[in-house]
């Protein structure tokens, strides 16, 4: 559990510092996102969400 809220923690930290060093392109990328087709943006979050996992276990392996 410790890793898991560290891990978040780590999102929300990154997010964050994109979002205060970059406003201007973060809020495009989000309009850019927001005019996608659902199964698009379903796919990338999968893409992603694969990529996350073996990065993971990778690291931790």
């Amino acid at each position: 559990m410790t890793d898991l809220l560290a891990a978040l923690g780590l999102v929300l930290a990154l997010e964050g510092a994109l979002y205060a060093a970059f406003p201007g392109p973060m809020k495009r990328a989000l309009a850019i996102v927001a005019v996608q087709p659902e199964g698009q943006i379903r796919f990338g979050g999968l893409v992603a969400l694969a990529l996350g996992v073996l990065l993971v276990w990778l690291v931790r392996g």
